[in-house]
């Protein structure tokens, strides 16, 4: 069973990848360094350092599904 606390939902809109807030800093609409292509590196079992830009929080994004990336980090409260 995939943590819930681990994870995130994204949206991918016209080839850039979003989040509709920060887990950390709760900007709204933010957009990812993360191209789609990526996330099928991930998928296939590789692993990505994420730096959110809104406030330089840092994650490692360990796999990805169609909605939510998995992270090493807690980042809600369960």
């Amino acid at each position: 069973m995939i943590p819930f606390e681990r994870a995130w939902p994204y949206d991918i809109i016209m080839k850039d990848v979003y989040v509709s807030s920060c887990p950390f800093c709760h900007k709204d609409n933010v957009l990812l360094p993360l191209r789609p292509k990526e996330l099928d590196h991930i998928r296939s079992g590789s692993k990505k350092l994420l730096v959110f830009p809104c406030c330089h929080s840092r994650v490692t994004v360990v796999d990805a599904d169609q909605d939510y990336l998995l992270t090493d980090t807690k980042l809600r409260q369960a």
